[in-house]
């Protein structure tokens, strides 16, 4: 609370307007997306029952069940963004098996690096989004239209930067990359693959959703409801 009793963090007048984000919400999107996971685990396993291993929800169910164990076991409350980040980035590094792991690993690990401070404003959340992209593209090696995760997260981050620019505050950042991603996964039901193990399958992959970009939609709205 400030001295002229408008809260940390809130622009006076409308009252909800936040202007930065803190690591109680880095925290609390952790949570929230541990959650949406358990909650879509049996529907991420079915997508990729169909183009995959079948695996999809299990494992990001098991890894994000071991960051919060983690998370809750600190004996430290993290002091920067991008603490709780790299917590979710190692944890799942070590937990998440298939591609799953090594590639949302590297996406939090890279938005660790350039969360590491208190608070983030709207540039920030761009950079933090930037950042795991470039992370998803340097691993996988895929490009948009190849029917991956990237399919969620390049229009996510694309919106991201046309609402910053906009003057949107960081809550808003994320509900319009939210929202692009969730557009960005149903855009991939159609496409062939022509990345990963879904390739395999050739002209048989269309007509079924990505399961990662799948799972990065929800993993954003998550952010974006923890903003909110």
């Amino acid at each position: 609370m400030g001295q002229d009793g408008v809260p940390d963090g809130t622009a006076e007048g409308g009252g909800s307007s936040v202007t930065t984000l803190d690591v109680t919400w880095a925290q609390a999107w952790t949570r929230a997306a541990a959650q949406v996971v358990a909650e879509h685990r049996d529907e991420l396993v079915e997508l990729d029952r169909q183009i995959g291993d079948g695996d999809h929800g299990e494992n990001l169910h098991r890894g994000f069940t071991a960051v919060l164990a983690k998370l809750d076991g600190l004996t430290e409350p993290p002091g920067q963004v991008g603490d709780v980040l790299k917590l979710v980035a190692t944890t799942l590094m070590s937990t998440v098996g298939g591609a799953a792991g090594p590639l949302y690993g590297t996406a939090f690990l890279r938005a660790a690096k350039v969360t590491a401070t208190e608070r983030l404003d709207a540039a920030g959340v761009v950079a933090m989004l930037e950042a795991a992209l470039e992370g998803i593209v340097v691993r996988g090696k895929a490009s948009p239209g190849e029917k991956t995760m990237v399919d969620a997260w390049t229009p996510a981050v694309h919106a991201a930067v046309e609402a910053a620019d906009g003057g949107a505050e960081p809550a808003a950042v994320l509900a319009a990359a939210a929202t692009a991603a969730e557009e960005g996964a149903v855009a991939t039901d159609p496409l062939v693959a022509t990345k990963g193990r879904a390739s395999y399958l050739g002209e048989r992959s269309a007509g079924h959703r990505d399961p990662g970009a799948a799972s990065s939609a929800l993993l954003l709205r998550a952010a974006a409801e923890a903003a909110a």
